[in-house]
């Protein structure tokens, strides 16, 4: 069931972060594969809203990289056009959150 199609309660417990709209380059990739350029529209400590032209589809696992900072793995929830939602495997620590969100100003 993708993030839209869940119940409305479900989806508000889902945002139980802080949404913060910025503007950041990263590099994604599937696993196994090579880094691709995409940009991070909003972020949470749970997840971001990507926008990439690479193919993704809900459920599939990927790999975000931001600047000065490790891969993180991720899995997206929903895709339309050249946007996806993705929630990370483990949410950010509150201090590396607050620094991305510095980056994306």
């Amino acid at each position: 069931m993708s993030y839209v199609d869940k119940p409305v309660a479900e989806r508000e417990d889902a945002r139980r972060f802080n949404r913060h709209t910025v503007l950041i380059g990263v590099k994604l990739r599937r696993p196994g594969e090579t880094w691709f350029t995409s940009r991070v529209t909003d972020l949470t400590e749970s997840g971001f809203r990507l926008q990439s032209f690479m193919n993704l589809s809900p459920g599939m696992t990927i790999w975000v990289m931001f600047s000065g900072f490790e891969g993180r793995r991720a899995t997206v929830t929903w895709v339309r056009a050249h946007e996806a939602g993705c929630t990370f495997d483990t949410p950010l620590h509150t201090a590396i959150f607050d620094h991305i969100v510095r980056m994306g100003r």
